[in-house]
């Protein structure tokens, strides 16, 4: 099994720092609480002007059990009946949110997160989306891009036949290791065999495509243990995959406090799991997009790195250009206009401030020029692994490499690394600087705190 490129695990360990994801530019951390309801509401209102197609995000919090490694916003409970009143105050954010937006736009993207959305009945589930086409008015069109995520442990056959009925083309399942001690190790005990007939079952039915999602740096992996994991997810086939780095960050998520920090793959090891995973992908022809996402060349998300329109969400990456998102639910951000606008974290909050009446919009940003222009290069490096300075300049009327003189200068190190090319007016990033694209892309940020360590994860 080759490399798929030159591999420096000294040069990868010593940039290794903690970063940003970009899910969005300005990060979270930026946010403002003076930021609320009145400023949503009016982001909602311009946002019309460009008709811009939606995309709908829908945080369903509820899980049975709390898998040890999670960091998500979610509401452990073995009662279904917090749902009902859950989707009530779904229902109301809607109403308030589509008073603002014209509802003729289509709605090119949804996508059901959590939480474990499969927590819901089929009849809940049916609502929901009934509610949904209700007051935005939902898509048939054939490209419409609508996925689930999916825990198999919480689905079977006749759920992927009740989610194709209700719309949904695209299903993301949630594996994270195949291994049993791995699994016991994070309290997600989840047998090969689920996976493998919602896999069997959504091929039969041609779902359009099917993503599965891993992590490493779980505790008990190595690298000859997750390359058998990898070995048989590959047997599976599935068009896409996700495999996040863990960030062990016990201070900021109790779950995590269950993990014995000695349990965990070392430094070495954890680079040794991803070396193992870029080359074991790469030889059975998948597309390393970017982080910690893969895709088979034939897939959307590939064909739109190709074509240089690939977006970066709150999801990951996204293959739909241009549509203005829309979060729904405890804790969802939105990213309407020149705005990002994140919910209230706490169920409560949520729950009290759609009682009173109001959108639940805790904290928000608007952007500046300097932000759009920064956020623009930071989603094209991310997305496309490079950045055209011409485009940049053209797109908002500067002179791109005067403008961001001081990013490109601190680019000047990792180009004698050979993390990056400076080529005329472009900055391509390298095989091995294509890992560390988060370092990259913080060159570009004028709002990274001095301590990062304390915000964001390590980068590889």
């Amino acid at each position: 099994m080759a490399d798929p490129f030159a591999w420096d695990a000294t040069l990868l360990r010593r940039y290794d720092t903690h970063g940003p994801r970009y899910s969005s530019y300005p990060t979270v951390p930026s946010f403002s609480e003076d930021f609320g309801e009145m400023e949503y509401q009016a982001a909602l209102a311009r946002s019309n002007a460009d008709g811009r197609p939606l995309s709908l995000y829908v945080h369903l919090p509820f899980c049975r059990k709390s898998c040890h490694y999670c960091a998500c916003t979610k509401v452990t409970t073995k009662s279904s009946k917090v749902v009902e009143p859950y989707v009530s105050r779904l229902d109301r954010e809607m109403v308030l949110v589509s008073r603002q937006l014209d509802t003729r736009r289509e709605v090119a993207q949804l996508h059901w997160g959590g939480g474990t959305p499969t927590f819901l009945s089929l009849d809940q589930m049916s609502d929901l989306i009934d509610r949904m086409h209700a007051r935005f008015g939902l898509s048939s069109a054939r490209d419409r891009d609508y996925a689930i995520e999916i825990d198999p442990r919480e689905a079977d056959v006749f759920t992927l036949r009740h989610l194709q009925a209700l719309g949904f083309n695209r299903l993301s399942l949630g594996v994270q290791d195949l291994d049993p001690k791995v699994q016991r190790a994070v309290n997600r005990v989840q047998p090969r065999i689920l996976t493998e007939a919602l896999i069997d079952e959504a091929d039969r039915l041609g779902f359009r495509s099917l993503n599965l999602d891993l992590i490493y740096g779980l505790p008990f992996q190595t690298r000859d243990s997750f390359a058998a994991t990898l070995e048989q997810v590959i047997a599976m086939a599935p068009a896409r995959l996700s495999i996040f780095n863990y960030a062990h960050m016990p201070e900021r998520f109790t779950p995590q406090r269950q993990i014995r920090e000695e349990d965990l793959p070392s430094a070495e090891e954890k680079l040794a799991i991803l070396r193992t995973t870029i080359a074991m992908l790469t030889e059975a022809g998948y597309v390393h997009i970017g982080m910690d996402h893969f895709a088979r060349p034939t897939d959307s998300l590939a064909i739109a790195q190709r074509e240089g329109t690939l977006q970066r969400n709150f999801q990951g990456y996204s293959s739909h250009a241009q549509c203005d998102l829309v979060g729904l639910g405890v804790s969802a951000i939105s990213c309407i206009d020149d705005v990002y606008a994140q919910n209230h974290t706490s169920l409560d909050a949520y729950e009290g401030a759609l009682d009173a009446g109001h959108l639940p919009t805790a904290r928000g940003i608007r952007l500046t020029f300097d932000d759009r222009v920064r956020q623009h290069a930071i989603e094209r490096l991310m997305c496309d692994m490079e950045l055209d300075l011409d485009e940049l300049s053209e797109t908002f009327g500067i002179d791109a490499p005067r403008y961001l003189a001081e990013a490109l200068e601190r680019l000047e190190t990792l180009q004698r690394d050979d993390l990056v090319i400076l080529e005329g007016k472009r900055v391509i990033a390298t095989p091995l600087g294509r890992l560390l694209i988060r370092h990259l892309a913080m060159a570009f940020d004028a709002r990274l705190p001095l301590h990062p360590d304390s915000q964001f994860s390590r980068i590889v």
